[in-house]
């Protein structure tokens, strides 16, 4: 199972386009970016990723790559049990 993990061009000033970037080297990962993820509250207030269409946000980027990671844990748990 390979992970979606969305970000907006917009929330970027959040910090978010250094754990974009940081992301992108994982090849476990599929990582996209988009002009607008229509999440306009959220991603004017914090940063923010959408993981397999999931808003995961948080007070900075570096809390949002925990609440990133703790989300893929959680969505390969759930696989897992149908395995």
């Amino acid at each position: 199972m390979r992970p979606i993990i969305e970000f907006c061009t917009n929330n970027m000033h959040h910090g978010t386009d250094q754990l974009m970037k940081k992301l992108e080297n994982n090849p476990e990962y599929d990582v996209i970016e988009y002009g607008c993820l229509g999440n306009c509250g959220e991603c004017y207030l914090f940063p923010f990723a959408l993981v397999n269409g999931e808003i995961v946000a948080a007070a900075s980027a570096e809390e949002l790559e925990q609440q990133v990671e703790q989300k893929i844990k959680e969505i390969e748990a759930m696989f897992d049990l149908f395995e």
